[in-house]
């Protein structure tokens, strides 16, 4: 993506401080994704990398990661998977639980989603610290995913997301860096 394109995207995230709490800099993609050209953009440039590698499935973390993922998979003519909150999907499931700033919670996917072997890449808006994203990881490996990359819009690098994944084994790819939390 050229320099330009870069930051036409990083300029169609809104930025809105102290949310959810005093201190933060909460990255908010609605404006992006309200702006049909950089949604557009958004898209084509997380399926990029992965055109001829053989995806056969998208998965999105609730909820930005499914409006992204979602047309990630279109356009890669990939399946979805969902990975949602606990006991927001009506089928068998598998779960698993993760820290949270303020605690744990649990996600999960239908234990039928994805066969063993088949090759994903997940997507969600934003890499802060990378705990739900790990976690995410771990389920998908728990059904025998090959993760190939895990694509974000935002990479917050001073958390450390990306690298807990790619410590992981997992290749990371944002498209866009802010400093700060």
């Amino acid at each position: 993506m050229d320099t330009q394109a870069l930051q036409a995207l990083k300029d169609s995230i809104r930025v809105i401080p102290d949310y959810p709490k005093p201190g933060i800099l909460f990255r908010d993609i609605t404006t992006l994704l309200g702006h049909a050209s950089m949604f557009g953009l958004a898209v084509e440039e997380l399926a990029r990398p992965w055109t001829a590698a053989g995806v056969e499935r998208v998965a999105g973390i609730e909820a930005r990661g499914f409006i992204l993922g979602g047309a990630v998979a279109h356009r890669l003519t990939a399946g979805f998977v969902p990975i949602r909150k606990k006991g927001k999907l009506p089928h068998d499931t598998v779960r698993v639980a993760y820290s949270l700033e303020y605690g744990l919670d649990e996600m999960e996917m239908h234990r039928d989603a994805l066969s063993p072997g088949e090759r994903i890449i997940l997507i969600d808006d934003l890499i802060a610290t990378g705990g739900t994203a790990e976690a995410a990881v771990r389920l998908l490996r728990s059904l025998g995913a090959e993760i190939l990359a895990a694509c974000f819009v935002i990479d917050l690098p001073e958390l450390g997301g990306a690298s807990r994944l790619e410590a992981l084994g997992v290749p990371v790819r944002a498209l866009v860096a802010f400093q700060g939390h």
